[in-house]
């Protein structure tokens, strides 16, 4: 029957597009495994191997081998879970008859702090950019910092920025619809320098910028007149950023700024789309920590 992974990844409807391409891309790594090492496999080439064949102790012998090649324990847990994704819905299908990933013990991975932007790169980065990005297009500086005043002011995930179509827009409420993981859509207020910054791209910078053929009402283009896709803003942070970060961390910086200011655990969870408070509540560590250093640099006697 073979891996069917086109249809596996159409029946991930409720998962953001790159998602479902990153479990395709999980599983044909296990499967590139199976070929190298051919190990305890019946068939006459591994290339033939179907689902059927893979069993526990397979299963175990490839999450010990990414460990021993020093894979990060939350890209081993990362990988065991698009294994695990993939065989629950062979065996819903019946591609399988059992589920060779249960009883796989993955690691669980360290929960690391999410970092928070100091105030001089925020600054960097929306107020005063380094000299090289002075020297931009002035369409290019305009899209540069719609898409960093979103990411930042309204805490949308990069995705999320890249899904944005010219109707999500509500100027008159001064709010956006955002298409969110799984399909599911939120409201989100825009900040002043959000809202400003966006009127200046569309009613400037876009216009020069994009291809109305191929960027349809896709909000943010490329240098080529084409949607802006998730791997072109991370690239568009890294080059405006005075010191290495992500763009995810000003979604972090989003959050815990709103926490810091008091705003309320469930309506920063509200805001930043999370279906689990539990994933929320992490930003209170990251407010508890900053509090803390305060009263440790500021307090005479801390």
């Amino acid at each position: 029957m073979g891996w069917d992974l086109d249809v596996f990844a159409a029946s991930t409807a409720s998962v953001a597009e790159d998602t479902a391409a990153m479990y395709c891309r999980e599983v044909v790594a296990f499967t590139d495994w199976l070929e190298k090492t051919r190990t305890g496999v019946t068939a006459v080439d591994a290339q033939d191997i179907d689902p059927e064949d893979v069993d526990l102790r397979m299963i175990r012998r490839y999450l010990a081998f990414l460990s021993t090649e020093g894979y990060a324990r939350k890209t081993v847990a990362r990988k065991a879970s698009s294994l695990r994704r993939y065989f629950r819905w062979a065996k819903r299908t019946g591609r399988v008859n059992a589920d060779p990933t249960v009883g796989a013990m993955t690691p669980t991975p360290g929960r690391h702090l999410p970092r928070v932007l100091r105030s001089e790169e925020l600054r960097t980065l929306l107020d005063k950019p380094r000299a090289t990005v002075a020297d931009d297009s002035r369409a290019r500086r305009q899209r540069d910092l719609a898409v960093l005043e979103l990411l930042y002011g309204s805490g949308l995930r990069v995705s999320e920025v890249c899904a944005l179509r010219l109707g999500d827009i509500d100027w008159e409420r001064r709010q956006i619809t955002v298409n969110g993981k799984g399909s599911k859509q939120r409201v989100v207020p825009l900040s002043e320098p959000a809202t400003a910054a966006l009127e200046e791209w569309l009613q400037e910078g876009r216009l020069e910028m994009a291809d109305e053929l191929s960027a349809g009402d896709a909000v943010f283009v490329n240098l080529h007149g084409r949607p802006l896709n998730t791997q072109a803003v991370r690239r568009l942070v890294d080059r405006r950023a005075e010191t290495q970060t992500n763009p995810h961390a000003l979604r972090h910086t989003f959050a815990t700024h709103l926490l810091d200011g008091g705003a309320d655990l469930r309506q920063v969870q509200e805001l930043l789309g999370h279906a689990d408070l539990g994933s929320t509540q992490i930003y209170t560590h990251v407010s508890r920590d900053r509090l803390r250093k305060v009263i440790e640099d500021s307090h005479p006697r801390a």
